[in-house]
């Protein structure tokens, strides 16, 4: 792989019979940003996962760099305290730490099934950035955030750009910060 952190070359994606998209090529250097776009139905979530390598392309290649994942599931322990939890998908607890302060989660000792539904999204948030993974695939992140854990995520994702992380991200609502754009169409 060069120095991109993703490249998908010639990508077609079907889901259930249907074309979704096909022949595209994306890639992202360390440093880049790119916000998938269009209406629902269009493939955003799909692109995240082939991204992710949880579909298989119907046609091209995909190259990546260890990713983390953000969707729509938790992916976190229910039962366990939150600092607990992040520590399973973080190198190190300092990871655990930074990340439960970058989304303001002063919660490590508070079991995951208590969080409401905006410290669930911040600490699904805080699972990213816990993971230190360079290549960070973000499906609808700003669902159940409020405007101050928005500016929140937006100074997480420069903060990981700035280290020489890449975003792909999905999202039908404007992100904060500078992004390359691009269209899926339905």
């Amino acid at each position: 792989m060069s120095a991109a952190l993703l490249a998908m070359e010639g990508v077609a994606c079907l889901r259930g019979g249907r074309l979704l998209f096909e022949g595209l090529d994306l890639a992202l250097a360390p440093g880049e940003a790119v916000h998938v776009i269009g209406p629902n139905g269009c493939g955003k979530s799909s692109l995240i996962r082939l991204a992710a390598g949880l579909l298989e392309p119907a046609a091209g290649t995909i190259a990546r760099a260890a990713c983390a994942l953000a969707d729509e599931r938790l992916a976190l322990d229910r039962e366990m305290p939150l600092g607990k939890a992040l520590d399973f998908w973080a190198p190190d607890r300092s990871r655990t730490s930074d990340a439960l302060e970058a989304m303001e989660l002063d919660l490590a000792a508070v079991p995951v099934r208590l969080l409401s539904t905006g410290q669930r999204q911040r600490a699904k948030l805080a699972r990213v950035i816990a993971s230190d993974a360079r290549l960070w695939l973000l499906d609808e992140p700003v669902n159940g955030l409020d405007a101050r854990s928005v500016g929140l995520l937006d100074a997480a994702i420069g903060t990981h750009r700035e280290a020489g992380g890449a975003v792909l991200a999905a999202s039908h609502v404007p992100l904060g910060g500078k992004w390359r754009r691009q269209e899926l169409a339905s």
